[in-house]
């Protein structure tokens, strides 16, 4: 599971936070002061760290100096009621990734988180085979056994998002969330259509896939 490391000392804002972000399908962990946030960070490494500025133990601008000045290239989001020109300036300047000012809506919070999470991690390959199935995401082609299959933009967008999570649980949120971008009218049946789509164009017993996996009450995997 990708590990998130909230530094948040608003207990309540912080327990909404590990929930919405379990919900989510991310490992999170809390630390409620800078100092202890810096500690958890050594010891166990987060995917992404999303920080407040206005703590106890050490501010936020001086955890992040101190995350960078160690090396520390994890991607950080600032969360934080202060949204004065000059502070978003300075968290940027010091490295932060993102700069989100409280009041804010969790639909948008959580694109963002899953944003920097995709541009700070390894880069898709160009070409990717699973089974008789081959990708290419530089022409947007597929073939299933040499022979040419033609997917729709969300279809191919759809093969793509469960690509980019193989082996792991994707859930029809995740999935709206990232081929759809919740649009209106757009539902988790929406999903479902594309999901029997892509099983009937890839394999090759739609109705028993071997990759395309239904999770019950959870979502799809792609299994390669």
């Amino acid at each position: 599971m990708t590990r998130v490391l909230v530094i948040e000392d608003n207990q309540d804002l912080a327990f909404g936070l590990r929930n919405n972000l379990e919900i989510e399908g991310y490992e999170v962990e809390v630390a409620h002061d800078g100092l202890a946030g810096l500690a958890r960070a050594a010891e166990r490494p987060p995917a992404l760290v999303i920080l407040d500025l206005m703590l106890p133990g050490a501010d936020g601008f001086r955890v992040l100096k101190e995350l960078r000045r160690r090396g520390d290239s994890v991607p950080v989001l600032i969360l934080t009621a202060r949204d004065a020109e000059s502070d978003k300036v300075r968290g940027l300047k010091l490295g932060a990734d993102d700069y989100v000012t409280k009041p804010f809506g969790v639909l948008e919070l959580l694109a963002r988180v899953e944003a920097l999470l995709r541009r700070s991690g390894p880069r898709p390959r160009t070409l990717v085979r699973f089974g008789e199935i081959e990708v290419d995401s530089e022409t947007r082609s597929v073939r299933r056994a040499g022979q040419e299959v033609a997917l729709s933009p969300k279809e191919f967008e759809l093969l793509l998002a469960l690509w980019d999570r193989q082996g792991a649980i994707v859930s029809r949120h995740q999935l709206m969330r990232q081929v759809w971008g919740y649009r209106d009218g757009i539902s988790s049946r929406t999903v479902d259509t594309h999901i029997a789509e892509l099983r009937r164009k890839l394999e090759a017993q739609p109705a028993r896939p071997r990759h395309i996996l239904t999770v019950r009450k959870a979502g799809y995997r792609l299994e390669t």
